[in-house]
């Protein structure tokens, strides 16, 4: 049978995990020197309780080859073969490291596959593929539904603040300096695995509409698709884009998550994120 690893940036909720018998290799994250692993020995109470203790704002890595081989090797001694789904290998090394650990684990068949996505676009995938697998659909066929699924998929994000994305690097300091205190929001997107700015627009309301606007534009009204969306501590306007997105959208499925702190690290408390996949 084939069995679906995943790293902890696929904001899937436990009980999905249990449910599909979901592996999980865990991002780490650093606060100066101590070092933790996402979802074994820190969540997300700990992650924003350390950053208004230490006043550090963390960074993360990702998971070493030898948590994916221990994976492969106790997945290849049942009887399974294996398909690994990451985070986009464009902001991380994890698909990197999955790869690697396939030479640490010869006798293992594994498929490593980019989701050029980030949480629940990397959770989407995962879920299609764990229920493809049940339905007894063959294995290259699974990685085609989700190659479908990642050349379709659209994400669309807005962050509450540019201080975290300006300290890890994903805007410039004086880029960020200067958005930060015009109060502007920029709309981000995910295009071919890579966080890009759309636009910048001057108030939190206008960049949750703009949202909205920009998956209008790329997958319509009409098609059905399913959804989803992130938030950073942010549940209640989370809730309200969900709520405006369903009024909008032929909606299929959704999904609905606050940000993994791994992630979080990035783009800070208040990040909303609008995903969708034509079907």
């Amino acid at each position: 049978m084939l069995k679906v690893i995943a790293d902890s940036t696929c904001n899937l909720p436990q009980e999905t995990l249990d449910e599909y018998d979901i592996r999980i290799a865990p991002i780490p994250i650093q606060f100066g020197e101590e070092t933790f692993e996402e979802g074994v020995d820190i969540d997300r109470d700990l992650f924003y309780r350390k950053i208004e203790e230490t006043g550090i704002i963390p960074t993360s890595s990702q998971p070493t080859p030898a948590w994916f081989s221990r994976y492969y090797k106790e997945l290849h001694q049942q009887g399974h073969s294996i398909l690994v789904i990451t985070v986009t290998g464009k902001h991380s090394g994890t698909f990197n490291s999955a790869t690697m650990a396939k030479s640490l684990a010869p006798e293992a068949d594994v498929h490593v596959f980019d989701s050029k996505s980030i949480s629940l676009g990397t959770g989407w995938m995962v879920l299609e593929a764990v229920r493809a697998i049940q339905a007894g659909v063959s294995q290259p066929d699974v990685v085609s539904r989700i190659e479908a699924i990642r050349e379709r998929a659209k994400l669309f994000m807005t962050p509450a603040t540019l201080k975290y994305l300006q300290m890890s690097g994903r805007v410039g300091t004086l880029q960020g300096a200067l958005a930060s205190l015009l109060s502007i929001k920029p709309i981000i997107h995910l295009k071919d695995g890579l966080l890009e700015v759309m636009e910048n627009v001057r108030t939190r309301g206008k960049a949750l509409d703009r949202l909205i606007d920009r998956l209008e534009e790329a997958v319509g009204t009409t098609a059905p698709v399913n959804l989803a969306v992130i938030h950073a501590r942010a549940q209640e306007e989370g809730l309200s884009v969900l709520e405006r997105a369903k009024d909008v959208f032929n909606v299929q499925e959704t999904l609905f998550g606050d940000l993994v702190a791994s992630l979080s690290a990035h783009g800070g408390p208040g990040i909303i994120g609008l995903f969708a996949y034509p079907l």
